[in-house]
């Protein structure tokens, strides 16, 4: 267990890495974002987030990526296809929690295997979905603030359709 300190004088416990290396490959990466996502901001004290952040860091460096590197890199064809059937989960119900190896399954693409092939580019649409869905969720915020000010009349109504245009455009 790797304990840290809160000002209180209780603790925070967090799993070792070494014990994370039995895991399977992609539950450690599971467990950052969750720590990173949830639990971090609930923590006081800049030192204590400070020093979870750096231990979720050297988790990430020392045994998340390698893992996952080390199983998609490999030629166990059964090992990378049940870690990318996994991933692909995640990926649809938590993009965010895959995106430290998304350059890793862009490589994926262009192996031979056809069922890899498929679930990378299944995983590669999840991020395509996400990164749309942000776009859009922008342009969204501005329509509602053009509109807004179309409706105090600050600005014509050829800038709001100019606006429009595009977060039609966009959503299109």
């Amino acid at each position: 267990m790797k304990i840290f300190n809160k000002k209180d004088g209780g603790i925070v416990q967090l799993i070792d890495k070494e014990k994370m290396k039995e895991w399977p490959i992609e539950l450690p990466l599971i467990f950052i974002e969750y720590i990173r996502n949830n639990q971090l901001k609930t923590y006081e004290g800049l030192k204590l987030k400070k020093e979870i952040e750096q231990y979720l860091d050297e988790v990430l460096k020392d045994v998340a990526i390698p893992g996952l590197i080390k199983v998609l890199d490999g030629d166990n064809f059964e090992e990378t296809n049940k870690a990318l059937v996994r991933i692909d989960e995640l990926a649809k119900k938590k993009i965010d929690m895959v995106k430290p190896i998304k350059p890793y399954v862009e490589k994926l693409v262009k192996k031979e295997n056809k069922e890899i092939r498929k679930l990378s580019n299944s995983i590669l649409e999840s991020f395509t979905k996400a990164e749309r869905r942000k776009r859009l969720a922008e342009k969204r915020k501005i329509m509602q603030e053009r509109e807004k000010e179309f409706l105090a009349g600050k600005i014509s109504g050829e800038e709001y359709a100019n606006a429009r245009k595009e977060y039609l455009i966009l959503k299109e």
